[in-house]
């Protein structure tokens, strides 16, 4: 990439190119800028800034082509309250416009895109978990409030029948625009991905990790992947590919005993086989890093970009701009 970032997000366009935007370095704090990779280049190529600098902000792409991008936080400093703000991205023209803001301002938060073209916005935090939901209306613009849910979440998925899970196990029915619980994943879950089959897979971490069943209500667990253990993990980062395994990559290795381990990033990488229920290693990345994106290409591969890597010399982490294609 152009730029070295961390937090930012990959939106892969109907064109088939990524759309890389925000995020934050140690050098120029909170970001506007973004960029384009062009898989059939292998370049990228910066694009119109946003707005406004964010990071921790979220961005979908919408039926009509435009990607939609809101929230996150502000380059300011001590406890700043999230932004609501939103804002749209036109790959035609390469700029970016303003469009209507969330009713509440939140980072780290769902955005899924509904079958009736909707968005839903969900969770996520603002000095303090969030139970609030919202929906944008690409439309007219605006957003408008839809039912609590029954906790807070960071993630979320569109199932087959039209309903969103989210992380905190509960589904959201937009026809009723309302909340319902749903059995608790036996292990805590970050990343879901939506499986060919209907189901949803849920990274748990060492803890294990989860398949939760819309159709009976019902989890099944299973193993961490076998580069996740007590002084490591690699799944900083992860996405179902066009194979229909899970494929998870990146993390934080610990170096040295307690009471003082020094969190060193790794670039180890894991398969999931969802006709198996089973891990294998695969080929590593060939930088380490934590925090990175991972977009699924139309050919199949994966694309990670940027994300922060440990530098021994300077003994902490930094950003890095560095990006690699897996091939499956």
């Amino acid at each position: 990439m152009n730029v070295a970032r961390v937090n930012h997000t990959a939106t892969r366009l109907a064109n088939g190119e990524v759309l890389v935007t925000g995020g934050s370095n140690a050098t120029s704090g909170y970001l506007a800028s973004a960029e384009l990779y062009n898989p059939a280049t292998g370049k990228w190529t910066l694009t119109g800034s946003m707005t406004i600098a964010r990071t921790g902000h979220e961005a979908v792409l919408l039926p009509n082509g435009k990607v939609l991008v809101a929230g996150g936080l502000p380059n300011a400093c001590c406890g700043a309250p999230s932004l609501a703000s939103a804002e749209l991205y036109n790959l035609a023209t390469g700029t970016w416009t303003a469009t209507g803001s969330m009713t509440t301002g939140r980072e780290s938060f769902a955005f899924t895109v509904l079958s009736n073209g909707k968005v839903l916005a969900a969770g996520g935090f603002d000095n303090g978990a969030l139970s609030s939901a919202e929906l944008y209306n690409p439309a007219t613009g605006s957003w408008t409030a839809t039912g609590t849910m029954t906790g807070s979440a960071g993630a979320a998925v569109l199932l087959q029948n039209g309903d969103v899970f989210d992380s905190n196990d509960s589904l959201y029915n937009p026809s009723t625009g309302t909340w319902t619980a749903t059995a608790r994943d036996p292990i805590p879950s970050g990343l879901l991905a939506l499986l060919p089959n209907g189901d949803v897979f849920a990274r748990g971490g060492i803890q294990g990790n989860s398949i939760y069943h819309p159709s009976t209500d019902q989890w099944t667990t299973f193993a961490p992947p076998p580069c996740t253990t007590n002084s490591q993990n690699c799944e900083s980062a992860g996405a179902l590919l066009n194979t229909g395994k899970v494929l998870v990559a990146g993390g934080v290795t610990y170096v040295n005993a307690q009471p003082y381990p020094i969190e060193e990033t790794n670039g180890l990488a894991a398969l999931f086989d969802t006709s198996t229920l089973t891990w294998t290693t695969t080929g590593s990345m060939n930088k380490s890093r934590l925090g990175e994106t991972m977009a699924i290409l139309s050919n199949g591969q994966a694309l990670v970009a940027g994300g922060q890597t440990f530098d021994k010399h300077l003994g902490h982490l930094i950003e890095i701009a560095s990006a690699e294609l897996y091939t499956p």
